[in-house]
């Protein structure tokens, strides 16, 4: 029985059996590099499941933002929900990185707001790779950045069980020696409090706690415990508590990596001054001297990480541990997992420029004595070194790129969709007119003409151009002919865009003209006609990937088509045309085979506004009028207990104290709810949670004065 049990109401249908046989067999074959050609909509994440199923083995999966990643992991959860499936991504809500600009002579010091909740989500990444097997890990692409030793981190990691000896004032050394937090208020990840003859420690990668009661020496009972109802959940007779921070080390290599910093600062202290940089010999000196002594005394500094390869003992130019560094590895040290690449055609380009980009700031940091040397192998990987360290690799994309189509041993199609969706029909016309044209007056004229032929059958339209002013100057136009259009580009904010992307569902608007409407991520079944205006103009928004990904957007439609305005058949255009009609001839094949009569997809116009403002404050109110109701309710039932005969010697509560001990009930109850949608990567129910919780603390505080 294999480690990896997949869980679904669906079997493999279209061409997903044979892409997943082809997928499997490459892997068996010892393939390297394979490449997943998947159209949208055909189920490419389904297919990955089961190849992971098949080979038994722990998977990586990379995505090019935090949002898909997130979608992908929770439908992995789905998948396998008896596996560790787990989310990781940069734990930053917001990220200034240190640098220095020496033509305004202006430093900027690092600035960062760490989101600890995905904090713990990486921690119980790395944890269960180093106590499981049945791992899928879906990360960003922060997974080739730097993170400690997973050799430390294992190391460091400390069992209790029931019967050890140990002292409470040791215990709690310990859990100070790996970085844990000591506190006599409420526990987050990576802290205890120490109540008596117990201690009590929330793991950094849970939500839970652990009490832990001491007879004397002896560890006498384990409890795992709910932090917020005090339920207990289960009696243990071991736990491991991992450190509460990536970077960690013992005293040895403590010792060894001050020793090797002081040198290195000797070197660079002895450069500026040969070189007469004697206020750069002046700023790396305090600096270091500075977080030396926090280490001695700490075992930590803020930005520590750059310090990572003295900390490691690794050489100079040494690439540095990351994610990767704690995927399982075989006893010759080459990598025991998959890895799949989402959307390869974007993802892979992000992974190869990340190193550029860190180190050009580095170098300067160095240069102008604001940081060491060694801080430059404080860095993402280079794409060699990526490639090196990851598994046999699946590239996953509607349209792979030149690197996955020459490096991929083999090339597996997934084309047909078991919704029986064709890919729309393609026109290629004119942009000018000319004498020939038999009236024809070009391409805004003929787009107008099929609009309005559109709108009257009830569907929705999207017009492309190459620029912004284009967007906006042809939806002025538009108006002016009587068509109600509007336009969207990357200056309109997200919340505006969601918008107008719902109001044009609804049919406020029948026309959207952009510029490059891919990263909307636009879902839009009411659309059967897109016009690319000078499809001709070869670039980014007229490669073969960019066509074929926008024909794609009038997939969802049963009447979809697409026109092309050009003058001249450009490579990129013959290529795409190519392929979109391939993609049909394949499906119309499989439908007519099957009796497969395509439908347009129905999907709620709810589904679009999710993440819009005016409903999230809508959700809020709501939340906060039942909690009206609920307050009201618990002040009864304390009202009554304070009735009661209560024991010798306390003193009842007034109403206003009353009042303050009800609110916090309501608050730590709606903490433990926020604290499960985040678990399950329910980040809107979460969020409305957070803004919730936030009204009733000031609420609370107003109680309070």
């Amino acid at each position: 029985m294999g480690i990896f049990k997949l869980k679904s109401e669906y079997k493999p249908a279209g061409d997903q059996p044979q892409a997943i046989e082809q997928l499997v067999d490459g892997l068996k074959k010892g393939m390297r590099k394979q490449t997943l050609l998947g159209a949208t909509g055909t189920g490419k994440t389904f297919t990955v499941a089961n190849v992971i199923a098949q080979m038994d083995k722990p998977a990586l999966v990379i995505a090019h933002n935090k949002t898909l990643a997130a979608q992908l992991a929770q439908e992995f959860r789905e998948f396998f929900p008896d596996a560790a499936v787990h989310y990781f991504v940069s734990y930053y809500d917001y990220y200034q990185p240190e640098a220095y600009m020496p033509v305004t002579d202006t430093y900027i010091e690092k600035d960062a707001q760490i989101n600890k909740e995905i904090d713990r989500l990486r921690h119980a990444s790395t944890q269960a790779l180093l106590t499981r097997k049945d791992v899928i890990i879906v990360a960003s692409v922060s997974c080739i950045y730097g993170l400690g030793s997973p050799k430390e981190y294992e190391k460091e990691n400390t069992k209790l069980a029931i019967g050890d000896k140990m002292t409470r004032t040791e215990l709690m050394q310990r859990l100070i020696d790996v970085h844990f937090t000591r506190t006599n208020a409420d526990l987050e990840p990576g802290m205890f409090r120490s109540l008596g003859s117990r201690v009590e420690i929330m793991p950094v990668s849970e939500t839970f706690m652990y009490q832990v009661e001491l007879a004397g020496s002896t560890i006498e009972r384990i409890i795992k415990i709910d932090p917020l109802t005090s339920e207990i959940l289960q009696e243990e007779q071991s736990i491991f508590i991992f450190p509460a921070k990536h970077f960690i080390m013992d005293d040895k290599n403590s010792k060894r990596a001050i020793l090797e910093i002081q040198k290195e600062l000797k070197e660079q202290l002895a450069y500026f001054e040969k070189e007469g940089k004697l206020l750069e010999a002046e700023r790396i000196k305090r600096r270091t001297n500075y977080d030396l002594a926090m280490i001695r005394e700490m075992g930590y500094c803020n930005g520590i990480e750059n310090y990572s390869r003295p900390l490691s003992g690794k050489k100079p130019g040494e690439a540095p541990e990351t994610l990767l560094s704690y995927f399982p590895h075989k006893e010759d040290g080459t990598p025991d997992f998959l890895t799949f690449i989402d959307e390869s055609h974007v993802t892979l380009s992000q992974l190869e420029g990340m190193y550029a980009g860190d180190a050009s700031r580095k170098n300067t940091l160095v240069e102008y004595g604001f940081r060491l040397p060694s801080a430059k192998d404080n860095r993402p990987l280079r794409y060699a070194e990526f490639e090196s360290r990851i598994g046999q690799v699946t590239y996953v994309s509607a349209t792979p790129g030149i690197r996955e189509r020459e490096q991929g041993e083999q090339i597996v199609q997934q084309i047909i969709r078991p919704t029986g969706l064709i890919d729309p029909e393609t026109i290629v016309r004119p942009v000018t007119a000319s004498t020939e044209s038999n009236g024809y007056k070009g391409q805004i004229q003929d787009f107008i003409s099929e609009t309005e032929k559109t709108i009257k059958k009830g569907d929705r339209v999207i017009a492309t151009t190459l620029t912004k002013k284009m967007a906006e100057d042809l939806s002025v136009y538009l108006k002016d002919k009587g068509i109600k259009a509007e336009y969207l580009h990357s200056e309109i904010k997200t919340i505006e865009r969601i918008q107008i992307l719902t109001e044009f569902r609804k049919g406020t608007f029948d026309v959207i003209v952009g510029v490059n409407l891919l990263r909307e991520g636009l879902d839009l079944p009411e659309v059967s006609l897109i016009g690319i205006l000078d499809a001709d103009k070869e670039g980014f928004l007229r490669s073969e990937t960019s066509l074929i990904q926008t024909i794609g957007r009038a997939a969802r439609n049963a009447e979809g088509r697409v026109i092309l305005y050009a003058d001249v058949m450009t490579g990129s255009l013959e290529r795409a045309l190519a392929e979109t009609s391939r993609r049909r001839d394949i499906q119309i094949a499989y439908n007519t085979a099957h009796g497969i009569t395509p439908q347009t997809i129905k999907k709620s116009i709810q589904d679009i506004t999710e993440h819009m403002e005016s409903d999230h404050a809508k959700a809020v109110n709501a939340e906060l009028s039942l909690d009206i109701a609920l307050f009201k309710k618990t002040m009864i039932q304390e009202k009554k207990k304070a009735e009661r005969p209560g024991k010798l010697g306390t003193v009842p509560l007034s109403d206003e104290e009353r009042e303050l001990v009800v609110y916090d009930k309501i608050i730590k109850m709606k903490e433990k709810d926020m604290n499960k949608a985040v678990k399950e990567l329910d980040f809107e129910t979460a969020a409305i949670l957070r803004d919730e919780i936030m009204v009733l603390r000031e609420r609370l505080e107003r109680s309070g004065k």
